[in-house]
Formats: C-alpha cells, structure tokens, sequence
C-alpha cells in the first residue's frame, strides 16, 4: 500500500472499523440536522483536549531522509521534494481548530509547516485543473476541490505544538485543512495529484460526503 518499498507498515487494517464508519453512513449517525450560526463548535460536535489517534489501524513508518513528496497532474511545473526541500520552503505558522466527523474538535491547534497556496504557486496548475486528490502512505486516498486545497488557511504540517509531528498524527508531513471535516486532512502524504475531474477518496466512496463541511454537517452523501 506504501508509494515506497523501503516504507515500514505496522499494523493491520481495521476492517471491522471500517465495516462499523460505513454502518454510520448507511444510519446517519451523528447527524443532528441543527445547522445554522453558532461561534466554534459546529452541529453535533463535542470539544476535547486531548487529540485522538484514528487511522484505519496501519501506521507507516517514514523515516525523513525516505519521505517524498510529488505534487502532480494538471501542472505545468511538477514538483518532486526530500524532507530538506520541503523544509527549505518558506514557512508557516497557523493556529486553527479541527473538526472530526466522529463528533470531537479541538481548539487552537499551533501548526509549522508549507501553505499549500506556495506549493501550488511553484507547481502552476493548468487552466483544466479543478480537483486535488491525495495518497498517504499507508494508501489511504482522499479529495477537495482545488479551490479549498488553495485557501491560504491550509498547510502541510510538519510540526504540532513545537515539536515534529509524531507518526501517530501523521508525521513527518500531513495536510491541515480546517474547513473541512478531518478525514480530509491527510496523514503521511505523500502524493498530490491535480486533476480536471473529481475522483472520490476512501471514505467517499463509502457513503461519505465528498464536500465534508462541519458547519453544514456534510458527514454523508
């Protein structure tokens, strides 16, 4: 499942996990249909404090000097980047709040990382281009409009806090955008691929919204 050969997997895929978030879709749970204006927390979601590990039970095992970054597609100028290159783009600070479709936000996450505004600015996406679709290591695939991975709210992080990002939450790089629901915030990415035509991730093509806005509920589609 790993773009790279040399790319340890722990673990196994939880496919009773995945047969139960599916079983969610098919009920609507969660769904409060209370959509509306509100200050932070969006409709049926709990604050936490902590921040919960959730993956589809494989966890790989990228060592810096291994990651690889390719941004692809639709762009004239495609990009294939080391850790150091990466590193060696400007870089941000953001503080934002994130929001899980399995009902908890968390509140002013501080995050270090690369606006994905720069990378697209280095890339020059054609006039065709409309979607992003990206591939973790772990293969776990997911999708937005190009218009939502081009806000200049949205990062790839690679560091939490002040400290790297663990391997647990994605480490060494994952996507952080907070407008939408987090399964669309991809851990241990490795490949972002412009498309002109949409092509549905994991999760979307098992009954899950393929916007994922918290603020309309968009938990299903």
């Amino acid at each position: 499942m790993a773009e790279e050969d040399d790319v340890t997997l722990t673990g196994k895929v939880k496919d009773k996990l995945i047969e139960a978030k599916q079983a969610w879709a098919r009920d609507g749970r969660l769904l409060t249909g209370d959509v509306g204006a509100r200050d932070r927390l969006p409709p049926g979601q709990t604050l936490v404090k902590d921040w919960p590990v959730l993956d589809l039970g494989v966890q790989p095992e990228v060592k810096p000097d291994k990651w690889r970054l390719r941004l692809e597609g639709l762009v004239a100028a495609p990009l294939a980047l080391t850790l150091p290159d990466f590193m060696a783009l400007p870089q941000t600070e953001l503080v934002n709040d994130i929001h899980c479709v399995t009902a908890w936000s968390r509140y002013d996450n501080h995050w270090q990382g690369v606006r994905a505004a720069h990378l697209l600015e280095l890339a020059r996406p054609t006039q065709a281009a409309r979607f992003v679709s990206f591939t973790s290591y772990d293969g776990y695939t997911t999708n937005v409009s190009l218009a939502d991975f081009a806000e200049q709210e949205v990062l790839l992080a690679h560091s939490w806090e002040g400290q790297p990002l663990s391997r647990q939450h994605g480490g060494p790089v994952r996507v952080v955008l907070p407008k939408l629901y987090f399964w669309k915030s991809p851990k241990w990415v490795t490949r972002i691929e412009i498309l002109g035509v949409d092509r549905p991730g994991f999760w979307e093509v098992r009954g899950y919204h393929n916007n994922g806005d918290p603020w309309a509920e968009e938990r299903y589609g």
